[in-house]
């Protein structure tokens, strides 16, 4: 696939020969495991439990759909799914015809999907019928009105106007060979949790992203008695890889798919079906602390509560042992590469008070200044990485690139971090223009964007606030054009210009002009003070 950079030659290669790549696509890791473990139940959605062989019957049986849809070896479908079976038929049934999946996320809307179904030039588009209240079926008109390459919406569940998954399996015949995937090839683009406008697209490999969830799952014990429950949505890249569904199946164990994260739908399923891993981010698992107190649930099987996505207090750390009688791990990775990882065995300590360290001995990591010189032990810089599932480039963004990666390869990851003696990481924030609220990515430039072209909106600037239960939330300063509108039109109208709503504003300041830096720009850094001060005096 072109406009994707790649690993140099003479690395791909010394990966290769010490066994990190082992050349396998994920299409053949599932028919694989169809083989060796043929009656084990694979994923459980709702009433459904799919056996390894039902999922990947069902998943060539689609494969065999897009084939005779016209969907071709490296066309882009945008995949946007919740938490159900059907997600796997649909990216392994891609993933064997060497289509590429674009991860969409259910909260996405008009905005987003118009601007990644047009950036990736994508021929179709797989959506639920409702989910949350939402019907995906509007949205699909909006976006296949816009976009001239988008050929097909695919739906699962009622279709309404549109195929539906289903009749394309019926109506197509299994071929007597495949498109010849190579483990070296782009198996999907995912989502950047970027600082500048719109998502840019990582290109994730076979190889790289299985040396990834492999690597995951020696260190998270998994096995094929491991049962992980995917309370996140599950294709963000935490609950996919870290080690997350994939890793579940690579081992051989069981998915069990939660719809929503809460604990009402989420302490009954542990107990049912007996889980013993699963992943949350900070707010979440604040909720679900609170709840363990007072429910009769039993939550005796969970070994494991993953913490990821950003960071999670000491206070709330040192709870999730004695409240859920399970061991914590930390994690801190991105959806670029790099993950690092809380040992199981690590002394309680480390495990409270760090964000674990590189999951791999490949990963290199430099802490560096603004110079982009390496820092002294146990002080605070910006995080570059390079190594084996770190990509070397997004899709289609060579100016962009050129400012993200190193001439030698190393990815500015923008998270301002310490290292301690052992190797561990504590996270302290970020270098970039980048709101983490509660674990969804708002890149401030967008967000801004969007208040700019509202007619009473002189300027624009979005900066983060910090709040007790999702670490951050948004606060956007506006200078008007005369008579300002109220902050609820303001919501009101990015609502439709089809943002996603956790990038909605959660508070909205009046003012007549910017505090500025020495050079002239915005000081962001000043609006975050002032509003502090306005949170401190309320």
């Amino acid at each position: 696939m072109t406009n994707c950079p790649s690993w140099p030659d003479e690395l791909a290669q010394l990966y290769r020969e010490q066994g990190l790549w082992q050349g396998q696509t994920l299409g053949d890791m599932l028919s694989e495991r169809a083989d060796q473990h043929s009656e084990r139940i694979a994923v459980v959605s709702g009433e459904h439990r799919y056996s390894y062989a039902e999922l990947n019957q069902r998943a060539e049986q689609l494969a065999a759909g897009f084939l005779q849809l016209g969907v071709k070896q490296t066309d882009r479908v945008i995949v946007q799914l919740p938490n159900v079976g059907e997600f796997f038929i649909v990216i392994f049934a891609l993933f064997k015809i060497g289509a590429i999946p674009v991860f969409a996320l259910p909260a996405h809307r008009q905005s987003e999907i118009t601007y990644l179904c047009e950036f990736s030039e994508a021929v179709a588009y797989v959506i639920p019928d409702k989910d949350g209240g939402f019907d995906y079926r509007n949205l699909a008109d909006e976006v296949k009105g816009k976009v001239a390459t988008l050929q097909h919406v695919l739906v699962a569940g009622d279709p309404g106007d549109y195929p539906s998954l289903d009749s394309l399996c019926v109506k197509a015949e299994i071929p007597k060979s495949w498109p010849q995937v190579k483990a070296g090839d782009v198996a999907f683009l995912q989502l950047s949790g970027g600082s500048t406008g719109l998502p840019k697209l990582i290109p994730r490999t076979h190889d790289d992203y299985m040396y990834s969830f492999r690597r995951s799952n020696e260190i998270c014990g998994m096995n094929e008695n491991s049962v992980y429950l995917a309370a996140l949505p599950v294709a963000h890249n935490f609950p996919l890889s870290s080690p997350g569904v994939l890793g579940t199946l690579y081992a051989g164990g069981r998915i069990v798919m939660a719809a929503r994260p809460s604990p009402d739908e989420a302490f009954p399923l542990i107990a049912k079906e007996r889980v013993t891993i699963t992943a949350l981010v900070p707010p979440l698992a604040l909720i679900w602390l609170e709840a363990a107190s007072h429910r009769t649930f039993d939550l005796s099987s969970l070994e494991v509560l993953q913490v990821g996505g950003a960071k999670f207090s000491e206070e709330a750390a040192r709870r999730v042992k004695p409240v859920l009688g399970c061991t914590l791990q930390q994690v801190f990775g991105m959806a670029e590469g790099l993950v690092n990882y809380t040992r199981l065995d690590d002394e309680e300590e480390v495990i409270v008070r760090t964000q674990g360290r590189p999951m791999s001995t490949w990963d290199e990591v430099r802490v560096v200044d603004e110079d982009g010189l390496e820092v002294k032990a146990g002080e605070v810089g910006e995080l570059w990485t390079r190594g084996p599932y770190t990509i070397r480039g997004y899709y289609k963004a060579e100016v962009h690139n050129a400012k993200a990666f190193t001439e030698d390869g190393f990815y500015k990851t923008g998270d301002l971090v310490m290292v301690n003696a052992a190797g561990y990481l504590v996270v302290e924030g970020r270098a970039k223009d980048q709101i983490n609220r509660g674990g969804d990515k708002i890149a401030a430039e967008e967000v801004e964007n969007h208040l700019l072209s509202h007619p009473d909106i002189y300027d624009a600037a979005l900066v983060s606030m910090p709040d007790e239960f999702l670490g951050e939330r948004s606060c956007a300063f506006v200078i008007p054009r005369g008579q300002a509108p109220s902050g609820a039109e303001l919501k009101s109208y990015l609502r439709t210009r089809g943002l996603a709503p956790f990038k909605i504003p959660d508070r909205i300041e009046f003012v007549a002009v910017f505090p500025q830096t020495t050079v002239g720009k915005v000081s962001k850094k000043a609006l975050r003070e002032t509003l502090l001060q306005t949170m401190i005096t309320k």
